[in-house]
């Protein structure tokens, strides 16, 4: 028997049955299987990473209908994020490959859906390793670039792109050198996290000055407009449409668990530590995410003036209520938790390039396909992401534009495949993994679909005007390519005799990068 990080024992598990369920897909272990259940889960926990979204966006909740947006609009947002992840829950745990949208948009919905699945994931996760990377970048000025001399006020959106252009740069690095460097980082983001989130939720309301009102986080108040320090530009009359509006702080930050799928194929039992991941990464994140945004509205002296503050509340909050050194420690808690955030993201990204590159989805996808025989990455992948990543924030540097965009793209690509699923479930899809809803599923998905629409409604919303224009571009486009060259090029993932004819081919390129079946047997008991 081995152990989880948590001390608990775990059933052994032969990693040749992971590797032979990849082979009856069609695809070969190219890359490292090392990862057990706890760093399957820590890879969406860190994406996800409340510190990140949780503070760079908590605007978008405040600034909309006040404390209510926190205190009843979290909870809604979460059970969203929570229902879709149940949905894609039950699909990864029957087909537990890299990128595992796409083909799963390919094998319930047809070619052309798992082609466009792949393209709307891919740009999300882009605007993921963006956002936060833009996040990561104005974190450290505001909160610990005055101890170096900086001054936030005179920087421009030059030292902006050189900052994050560093950044990824690392990141890329770290991902480079394999799984086992990217596990550690991400393995220790997730204790990081908990531990920072409950330090910070604790000197919070440690240093609230006067009573704890818990009235403020059910009140509901009008922030849009100049109220709100013009976050929502436009006032809105309806406080329910401004409700809406502010849902974008907890889907935003409760995105990216579909990174656990995306490392089906470096995942140890995968079939069922998959699901598993994603599912408590989306619940852990979504109960301390809770506690740790009430307790800025509580530690508020005046939530007016906060509101009033627009993107820079949290930064005035920490100003107003934390002493000088226990502020100077938080930051630095939260701003390498937002750095190991975008690595985890690069990673998921770096996942998603290979596995459509890997059935011919991409330009030059013989080199976005290879793997590193000596680190076992796919490191074209990898570096290439990177660069994509750092160019996005040239077209919209706005933080706000760039989460909007992640969130909506990212949840369109997560709704396609259930949607197929839906369609295809107890149809064409009648094998089903060990985890499996029964007959719930089919009511599940249909609420993830349904909430992905008005998502998509809240996202387009000014002052993320271009979201739109991205969209409607990206659809207009995929369609020319499918009609006039994709149809006839794409073939989509192996499936019936083309399985069969891919076996020397896995063979040959399993011996490429050294996998051995005696070998891959060994790893478990070090995962």
């Amino acid at each position: 028997m081995s152990q989880d990080r948590h001390g608990h024992a775990e059933a052994p598990h032969d990693i040749a049955e992971d590797v032979k369920i990849l082979h009856s897909m069609g695809y070969a272990q190219e890359l490292l299987r090392r990862m057990n259940g706890f760093s399957n889960f820590a890879i969406s926990f860190s994406i996800i990473c409340i510190l990140a979204g949780g503070i760079t966006s908590f605007q978008l909740a405040f600034s909309s209908v006040g404390g209510a947006g926190i205190g009843i609009g979290w909870p809604v947002g979460c059970l969203f994020a929570l229902i879709v992840a149940l949905a894609m829950a039950q699909i990864a745990s029957a087909y537990p490959t890299a990128g595992g949208l796409y083909h799963w948009g390919s094998i319930l919905g047809g070619r052309f859906w798992g082609w466009a699945t792949a393209w709307f994931n891919l740009l999300g996760l882009l605007f993921v390793v963006a956002s936060v990377n833009v996040g990561t970048y104005t974190l450290f000025v505001n909160g610990l670039g005055p101890l170096f001399g900086i001054d936030p006020a005179t920087l421009t959106i030059t030292h902006q792109v050189i900052g994050i252009s560093l950044i990824t740069l690392t990141q890329a690095l770290f991902n480079h050198l394999g799984i086992r460097a990217t596990t550690l980082l991400t393995d220790f983001s997730g204790y990081l996290i908990f531990a920072v989130a409950i330090i910070l939720t604790i000197a919070m309301l440690a240093v609230a000055p006067g009573p704890i009102e818990l009235g403020r986080l059910f009140t509901f108040v009008n922030n849009t407009g100049d109220p709100g320090g013009g976050v929502i530009p436009e006032a809105r009359g309806s406080i329910f449409v401004a409700f809406l509006l502010g849902l974008l702080l907890p889907i935003y930050t409760v995105t990216g668990f579909d990174a656990s799928a995306h490392t089906s194929e470096e995942t140890v039992n995968a079939a069922r530590n998959v699901p598993r991941g994603m599912l408590q990464s989306v619940i852990w994140s979504g109960i301390f995410g809770y506690v740790m945004i009430c307790s800025f509205v509580l530690a508020m002296p005046d939530p007016t003036a906060g509101a009033a503050q627009g993107a820079n509340v949290f930064y005035w909050l920490m100003d107003a209520v934390m002493p000088g050194w226990l502020k100077t420690l938080l930051f630095i808690g939260i701003v390498l938790a937002n750095y190991l955030c975008a690595l985890a993201g690069l990673t998921s990204t770096s996942r998603m390039t290979f596995a459509f590159a890997r059935d011919g989805g991409l330009p030059f996808s013989s080199a976005l396909r290879s793997v590193s025989p000596r680190y076992r990455t796919p490191a074209v992948a990898i570096w290439t992401t990177a660069v994509l990543s750092v160019l996005v924030t040239l077209y919209t540097p706005a933080f706000a534009t760039l989460a909007t965009a992640c969130a909506v793209f990212l949840y369109i690509s997560y709704a396609m495949p259930i949607a197929a699923g839906i369609a295809a479930h107890g149809k064409g899809w009648t094998r089903f993994g060990p985890f499996s809803l029964g007959a719930a599923f089919k009511p599940v998905a249909a609420l993830a679909v349904i909430g992905t629409i008005i998502l998509f409604w809240i996202g387009i919303q000014p002052p993320n005007d271009k979201v739109l224009i991205i969209t409607i571009a990206m659809v207009v486009v995929l369609g020319i390519f499918w009609v006039a060259l994709e149809n006839r090029r794409f073939q989509g993932p192996p499936v019936g005799e083309a399985i069969r004819r891919r076996q020397a081919e896995i063979i040959a390129a399993e011996q490429a990068v050294g996998e051995e079946a005696g070998a891959a047997v060994g790893e478990v008991s070090q995962a």
